[in-house]
């Protein structure tokens, strides 16, 4: 015999219900197995920009964050110049604004008595939500 006796391919059944392609049946009894309820888990699903955007800057919290750069900007025009000379923003985290001072006796200076004054007008100007303590520190 020089030809070795074939057999009729097994049907393998689907494991998932529902209509299959003839292409999906083919792709099945082919490899003895139906991946197909894998492949479609695996498939990347395309969507639109304009779906994933908003749900973007929203997680990766944008509004917060450039709120938080405006401070930094703004800094130089809403407090006085003569605190602005020896004091900067750092940055915002987590609704506190660190301010470097430049030496020990400015610090001591707007700590007693310009902390209350900057922080009202930082907060009448971004919110109460944004700005709700100042922490000043020597650097």
């Amino acid at each position: 015999m020089l030809f070795p006796r074939m057999l009729p391919p097994k049907y393998i059944p689907p494991l998932r219900l529902g209509k299959i392609s003839a292409r999906q049946r083919v792709l099945a009894q082919w490899r003895g197995v139906d991946l197909s309820p894998l492949e479609t888990a695996q498939s990347v699903r395309a969507r639109r920009i304009g779906d994933v955007l908003p749900k973007l800057a929203v997680d990766l919290h944008l509004d917060t964050r450039r709120a938080e750069a405006e401070v930094v900007k703004v800094w130089n025009s809403l407090i006085d110049p003569n605190i602005v000379a020896h004091a900067q923003p750092a940055g915002v985290r987590k609704g506190t604004l660190f301010v470097n001072v430049d030496s020990n006796v400015w610090l001591a200076e707007i700590v007693r008595y310009r902390r209350k004054e900057i922080l009202d007008r930082l907060q009448h100007s971004f919110g109460k939500n944004l700005i709700q303590r100042i922490s000043f520190r020597v650097g």
